[in-house]
């Protein structure tokens, strides 16, 4: 990723240094421009009447307007992005009578991996002009001005030179539609600060401010210590209230410097449909906790409507793929539950109890960590290998117990009767391991979850966890549903052995996982420790069945020696490649996605990671199909795959940006247009009717 970023940045460099170069060498033998002269871009100057101030200073407005002699022509504005050059002008008149150059909102155009700052067709770049009071008009003369800028098209670019002349036949009242088009100041002062490589600005924005396709152009390039902005990257909005704060992702240049940051930033806000406001932004400290992502045409949910949509994600995660490997410690609790009420009661309330803790403690440390800085969302302790052998380890564990190698008595997968502490720890089970996947509701719960205030973030991780418990609540609580249940007997020691074979899956799924993150060298080594722990574990089983007290001991030891052996496993290399896609997708990076956005075609992003069961069973009934690819290719789809397996900044970024909590998440872009949120859970044709949609 840093190597990326580097090359990314490195490339930006040289293509201005080249530029720069060009119009070194090339600006002397320019054509000089004229009205309808040999210029590839045209200029004119104007100017509106004088007037006389209450100083007696005179005060006017001169104007320089630039003419494409062909729509494929366009200019820069004064931070032209990744490459071209800026306007210089001299003036024939004393520098400091003129104010600083007032632009017209520009547009992005990104070529290869470069985001330009341009203006395309006519445009005009105002500066108003103080004559001082002591100084006599009539000895002054006409007002001419050199002015150096550079013309290009998506092919070429051509350094230019313009000799201009204000006279008195070019002044007027005309000036009013282009100053119209200058962006107007924002009116309040905006702060800003440097976490890491990002660039954050906060700038106040009444909350009712109606947001399009928001983008912030920055016209302070250099932000000390040799960082720059990333301009072809994906910028995050998020707001709260009238506080809008844009992230801004950063590069190193090759050539870092031991300058400290700026003491302003400044720069255009891009508020879609052709608005936009000016901003100058001084060193401040810019909050995040509480802030929004920004969601086109889409109120934020008040907090009810988050619990509520938690509630039936956590209850509908139930029958999600992603749990089916934990299916076995639910049927053993729904058996057990068929027991006497109070039996029943405490066991529900003990699994219950284990559920939600177990979601609210990995909310908590979810939000400690984003607040932190960290770019985490659910289910990301699955990104860290070491969390993926334990998982491992694990399942191992429970197939064995399953298996009859061992017991854990009072444990709720063990052969004893119902116990509030197996029960309690059922449930941190249940909901550890059905972490992998988001299903129907979670998206929006979860997603709103990471930005909300964090005690109303923490209630709504609360919900998800009562909502998964909630069948089993029920079923303790109602007795005309325990009564369905099959009575305990005979026939739950049978059911338990059949169960290993879910686990067992599950462990060999875990093993292909490890598999994909550090290739064969470390499954073996994984496997090695398991193979351990399996022997470990029928010989505590053994010292059970003969009755001798050193089976606590055996077995304490063991957690031990697991413990340090998974400590000392050396950490994945590499993660393997993506395997094949019948859309022969191209992976995922915020540059990727805006070239691909600037391609004016349709594009499909998936987001999608090894241990997502709800991922894999989408991708294997709408994406990777024939009849998909068919209607990609048709309608020149361009296919990006985001594999967030292992920990990915960028993924994290745009995750956050779409206000969603984890994967999946399947993003759709019609040319020119916002991204649109597909449903989580994919039909067999949605990808194929949205391919063949007219446009």
């Amino acid at each position: 990723m840093d190597e990326a970023r580097t090359m990314t940045g490195l490339r930006a460099f040289l293509g201005a240094l080249l530029l720069a170069v060009l119009a070194l060498f090339a600006v002397p033998a320019a054509a000089q421009s004229q009205p309808g002269g040999p210029n590839d871009i045209a200029v004119e100057i104007f100017s509106d009447r004088q007037q006389r101030a209450e100083d007696g200073s005179v005060q006017m407005t001169v104007a320089l307007r630039f003419t494409p002699r062909s729509k494929e022509w366009h200019g820069y504005w004064s931070n032209p992005g990744d490459a071209g050059l800026g306007m210089q002008v001299e003036w024939s008149w004393p520098e400091e009578w003129f104010g600083e150059a007032q632009y017209p909102l520009p547009k992005r155009l990104v070529i290869a991996d470069l985001m330009n700052h341009v203006y395309e067709g006519e445009y005009a770049v105002l500066y108003p002009v103080t004559i001082p009071a002591d100084v006599a008009l009539d000895d002054l003369g006409p007002l001419e001005a050199t002015v150096d800028y550079l013309a290009c098209t998506d092919v070429i670019c051509v350094p230019q030179t313009a000799q201009v002349r204000l006279t008195a036949e070019r002044t007027g009242a005309w000036l009013d539609r282009w100053r119209a088009d200058v962006v107007p100041p924002l009116g309040t002062e905006a702060g800003f600060e440097i976490a890491g490589d990002r660039l954050r600005i906060g700038i106040p924005l009444p909350a009712a401010s109606d947001l399009g396709d928001v983008h912030a152009f920055l016209a302070t390039s250099d932000l000390g210590g040799g960082k720059r902005p990333r301009y072809a990257a994906v910028q995050t909005f998020v707001r709260e209230g009238d506080l809008l704060v844009a992230e801004i992702p950063l590069q190193q240049t090759p050539l870092a410097d031991e300058t400290g940051a700026p003491n302003r930033v400044e720069g255009i806000l891009d508020l879609g449909n052709g608005r936009g406001v000016s901003f100058t932004a001084t060193p401040s400290d810019v909050p995040l906790e509480g802030v929004k992502p920004i969601r086109s045409g889409a109120a934020t949910p008040k907090l009810w409507q988050l619990l509520l949509a938690a509630l039936a994600g956590g209850l509908l995660l139930n029958i999600m793929p992603c749990v089916f490997p934990i299916l076995s410690l639910k049927a053993l609790a729904l058996a057990k539950a068929g027991g006497e009420q109070a039996s029943a009661r405490s066991d529900a309330l003990a699994y219950t109890a284990g559920v939600v803790l177990a979601c609210a403690g990995l909310g908590l440390l979810i939000l400690a960590l984003r607040s932190a800085g960290e770019q985490v969302g659910w289910a990301f302790q699955l990104q860290e290998p070491v969390v993926l052998v334990g998982l491992f380890l694990l399942a191992l564990a429970i197939t064995a117990n399953f298996l009859g190698l061992f017991d854990v008595p009072g444990l709720a997968v063990s052969g004893h009767g119902p116990s509030r502490g197996g029960s309690f720890a059922t449930g941190l089970l249940a909901a550890f391991v059905a972490t992998p996947c988001t299903g129907p509701f979670m998206a929006l719960a979860l997603g709103a979850a990471l930005v909300i205030p964090p005690l109303d973030g923490l209630l709504v991780f609360v919900a998800l966890g009562v909502g998964l418990a909630l069948p089993f609540l029920l079923i303790g609580f109602v007795p005309a549903l325990r009564r369905r249940l099959p009575k305990p007997g005979p026939w739950m020691e049978r059911f338990r052995r059949w169960m290993a074979l879910p686990m067992g899956l599950t462990a060999l799924a875990l093993g292909w996982l490890l598999w994909r993150v550090g290739g064969w060298e470390y499954l073996a080594l994984v496997g090695a420790v398991g193979i351990f722990a399996v022997l470990g574990l029928a010989l505590v089983g053994l010292f059970q069945r003969r009755g001798r007290s050193g089976a606590g001991v055996v077995a304490v030891a063991l957690v031990a020696v697991l413990a340090l052996g998974t400590a000392l496993l050396p950490a994945p290399q590499a993660q393997a490649n993506s395997p094949e896609s019948l859309l022969d997708p191209v992976a995922f990076s915020e540059t990727a996605l805006a070239d691909a956005r600037a391609s004016g075609r349709p594009v499909f992003v998936w987001f999608t990671a090894d241990w997502c069961v709800t991922c894999k069973v989408n991708e294997s009934v709408a994406i990777e199909r024939e009849t998909t690819r068919a209607a990609f290719e048709d309608a020149g789809v361009v296919a990006i795959r985001a594999d967030w397996t292992r920990r990915d900044e960028e993924i994290s970024r745009i995750l956050t940006r779409q206000g969603a909590a984890g994967v999946p998440l399947y993003l759709w872009y019609e040319p020119g247009a916002d991204a649109e949120q597909l449903p989580q859970v994919l039909t067999p044709d949605l990808l194929v009717r949205k391919a063949q949609a007219p446009r």
